[in-house]
C-alpha cells in the first residue's frame, strides 16, 4: 500500500499540457497562415505602404535678391507666403479627390483638372502646387483635413512684393511661372515646373544673379505623407541685394510726370552712363503677376489698348523727327558738305527733284547759317544739306552715333530701330531708293526709326564731344560683374574721322535752342545752361488712326526733347518723348525742364 503511494497521479497534468500544446500548434498555425497571406496573397498591399513609408526630398526655395534704388532704399523685398501642393501617391482615388480639393481650396473643378494635368509629366511624389498666397483660414482647414487628405500638403515660400506698386515696373519687371518650353532651355535647366522666373525687365535680365541657391531638406514620412522626421536640412543661400543706378525722387517725378499721357522718360549720367530714371506710360501692376493669372485676367492686359507691357524707353519705334537735325549736323560737318557759316534761305517752301517741301513755319526764318537753324530748327536749312548729302553718307554716320542698333543696356527686349538705306529698301521693299526719301530723312521723317534709349545715349555721345557710353542700371555698389564701358573705347574719333570741333558747333546751337529763344526755350534754366533740342514727327497707321478714334483722342504729332546740362562740364542728359502730344516746344521741353529743376536741386545739393 504504501508503496503504490511513492507515484503521482499525473493523468491531469497531462490533459492540461496536451490542451497547452493543441492551443499553441493552433496558434501557431494561426500565425504561420497570417504570415503566409502578408507575405504571399497580400504583399502587393504591404509593399505599396512600405514604398511609402520612405525619405523624401524637399527643396527649400531661396528668397530672391533685393533691389534697391542708387540710395539704398528697397524697391523689391519678399514675404512669407503659404502654398498647397497635391501629393498624387497619397491618393487612392484622384476624382474623388478633385471635387474635395476644388470645394476646400475654392478652385473650379476645370480649372484644377487642367492644373494637374499640366504637370502629369512629373514623378508622383513631386508635390505638384495647387494654389498659393493661402490665407491663414485656408491653412488651417487644409491642415485640419491632412489625416483624411494626406494628398495634401501644405508648403511655406518666399513671395516676391514690389512695395510701391508700379514704380519702375518697366525696369524692375515682374514674375510669372516658367513654362514647359522654358524648362528645356539651357537658362532654366536647374529650375522645376511651379517656380516663378523674371519674365521682363531686372528680373528677367539678372535672373541667374537673384534666385540665389536653393536649400533642400531630407525628411523620413509615413505612409499618410507625415514627416517623422529629418535626416538632413540644408539652408537657403539668398543672393546679394541688386542695388540699382535708379534715383527714388527722379523716377517718382517722370512717372508723374507721364501719368495721363503716352509716352517715355529717360534720365543719365552722360559721363558714367548710369541710367538715373526711365519712366514709360500706360504702366502695369506687378504684384499682380505673382499670383496665377486666369486665360481672362491674363488677355485683359495684353488686349489693353495702351499697351501698358511694353517699355516704350527700349522697344517703342518712332521717327526722331527734328531731333536727327543734330545728326545729320555732325555729318555734313565731318563730310565738309558745310562750314558752321555756309547759309541757306528759308522761305517756307522749297522744291526738289519736281517735288514741293515746307517748313514748318510758314513765313519762313530767312537767311540761316547752322547755329541758327539748329536754334531755329529749320527744316528747309536740313532739306538743303539732304540734297547735297548721299543716303549711305547719312547712314554710316547715323550709325556711328548709336542708331539702328541696340545701345547695349543691362535690360531684354531693346529693339535696334532702322536707318534706312539703299541696299535696307532693295532687301526689303525690293525697290531702288530715290533722292527725293534723302530730302525726308535729313529731318528725321521716311522709315527712319530710334528708340528714346537711342536718342538719349546719342545725346550723350553728343554731349561727351564724341566720346560714347553704354546706358546701364546696374549699379557699380553691387558684386556683378558686369562691363558697360563702350566697346569704341576712346579709339571712336581717331576711326571715324569725326572731328571734335564739330560738336562745339552742334552744341551752340542747342544751347541757343534753349537759352536764346529758340524752338527748346521751355526748357531754360537760369544758370544751368540746358543745351536741347524739340521735335515732333507724325508717323500713323490706318490701324492706330482707328484706335486714337476709338479712344475719341485727337491726332498730333509726337513730341519730342532732349538735351543736356550744363554745357561745358555735362551732368545730366534728359530725353522726353510724348506720343500724340503735339510740338516738342510746347509739350515735352516743359516736361524735361522740371526733370532737369530736380536733378539740380538734387545732385547739385550733394555736391
Amino acid at each position: 500500500m504504501e508503496s503504490n503511494r511513492i507515484y503521482e497521479d499525473l493523468s491531469g497534468v497531462q490533459k492540461r499540457a496536451q490542451r497547452v500544446r493543441v492551443g499553441v500548434e493552433v496558434l501557431f498555425l494561426v500565425l504561420a497562415f497570417f504570415y503566409w497571406k502578408t507575405q504571399v496573397l497580400d504583399h502587393k498591399k504591404y509593399w505599396k505602404l512600405s514604398e511609402k513609408n520612405r525619405i523624401r526630398e524637399m527643396v527649400i526655395p531661396a528668397p530672391r535678391g533685393l533691389i534697391t534704388d542708387r540710395q539704398g532704399i528697397i524697391l523689391v523685398k519678399n514675404i512669407g507666403s503659404f502654398k498647397t501642393s497635391l501629393l498624387r501617391e497619397n491618393t487612392t482615388n484622384l476624382e474623388r479627390s478633385y471635387g474635395v480639393i476644388s470645394r476646400l481650396l475654392g478652385l473650379p473643378l476645370e480649372e484644377l483638372k487642367k492644373r494637374v494635368a499640366k504637370y502629369s509629366a512629373m514623378p508622383p511624389f513631386k508635390p505638384l502646387p495647387l494654389k498659393e498666397n493661402l490665407s491663414l483660414e485656408e491653412v488651417a482647414q487644409v491642415d485640419a483635413r491632412r489625416l483624411e487628405m494626406p494628398e495634401l500638403l501644405i508648403e511655406t515660400e518666399p513671395k516676391r512684393q514690389y512695395l510701391f506698386g508700379s514704380f519702375a515696373v518697366h525696369v524692375l519687371g515682374y514674375l510669372q511661372e516658367i513654362s514647359t518650353e522654358e524648362l528645356r532651355s539651357r537658362r532654366y535647366r536647374d529650375r522645376r515646373l511651379g517656380d516663378l522666373i523674371g519674365k521682363m525687365g531686372l528680373e528677367a535680365e539678372y535672373e541667374p544673379f537673384l534666385i540665389g541657391r536653393n536649400g533642400r531638406a531630407v525628411e523620413v514620412v509615413d505612409s499618410l505623407g507625415r514627416k517623422q522626421g529629418e535626416l538632413e536640412k540644408i539652408e537657403p543661400q539668398t543672393s546679394p541685394s541688386l542695388q540699382l543706378n535708379i534715383d527714388f525722387d527722379l523716377q517718382k517725378k517722370a512717372e508723374s510726370l507721364l501719368e495721363g499721357k503716352e509716352g517715355a522718360v529717360v534720365v543719365l549720367d552722360p559721363r558714367t552712363g548710369d541710367v538715373l530714371a526711365m519712366a514709360s506710360y500706360p504702366t502695369f501692376e506687378p504684384n499682380k503677376f505673382i499670383n496665377r493669372f486666369t486665360p481672362e485676367e491674363w488677355q485683359a492686359v495684353v488686349r489693353d489698348p495702351g499697351t501698358p507691357l511694353e517699355n516704350r524707353v527700349i522697344r517703342g519705334l518712332y521717327s526722331p523727327g527734328s531731333i536727327f537735325k543734330l545728326t545729320m549736323s555732325l555729318a555734313a560737318l565731318n563730310l565738309d558738305v558745310i562750314t558752321e557759316q555756309t547759309r541757306f534761305y528759308c522761305g517756307g517752301e522749297v522744291t526738289f527733284y519736281g517735288e514741293q517741301f515746307s517748313c514748318w513755319a510758314a513765313g519762313g526764318h530767312g537767311s540761316l547759317d547752322l547755329t541758327s537753324a539748329i536754334r531755329e530748327s529749320c527744316n528747309i536749312y536740313f532739306y538743303n544739306l539732304g540734297k547735297r548729302m548721299r543716303i549711305e553718307d547719312i547712314a554710316r554716320h547715323a550709325q556711328w552715333y548709336g542708331f539702328g542698333h541696340p545701345t547695349g543696356i543691362d535690360l531684354p527686349g531693346e529693339k535696334e530701330g532702322l536707318v534706312p538705306s539703299p541696299e535696307w529698301k532693295k532687301t526689303r521693299r525690293k525697290a531702288i531708293w530715290y533722292p527725293g526719301e534723302t530730302i525726308s530723312v535729313a529731318i528725321g521723317q521716311g522709315p527712319l526709326l530710334v528708340t528714346p534709349l537711342q536718342v538719349a545715349a546719342h545725346t550723350a555721345f553728343i554731349a561727351n564731344r564724341g566720346r560714347k557710353i553704354v546706358p546701364h542700371l546696374l549699379n557699380s555698389a553691387t558684386p556683378l560683374r558686369r562691363e558697360f564701358s563702350s566697346p569704341e573705347g576712346t579709339d571712336f574719333l581717331l576711326r571715324t574721322g569725326l572731328r571734335r570741333t564739330a560738336f562745339d558747333k552742334v552744341i551752340k546751337g542747342m544751347w541757343e535752342s534753349v537759352n536764346r529763344e529758340g524752338t527748346s526755350k521751355a526748357a531754360v534754366i537760369e544758370g544751368f545752361d540746358v543745351c536741347g533740342k524739340t521735335g515732333s514727327t507724325q508717323t500713323i497707321s490706318a490701324e492706330t488712326a482707328e484706335r486714337l478714334a476709338r479712344r475719341k483722342k485727337e491726332v498730333k504729332t509726337h513730341s519730342w526733347f532732349t538735351g543736356f546740362a550744363p554745357k561745358d562740364k555735362p551732368e545730366v542728359v534728359v530725353t522726353v518723348l510724348v506720343e500724340y502730344g503735339g510740338g516738342g516746344g510746347a509739350t515735352a521741353a516743359p516736361l524735361a525742364r522740371q526733370l532737369f529743376q530736380l536733378y539740380r536741386e538734387i545732385f547739385r545739393a550733394k555736391q
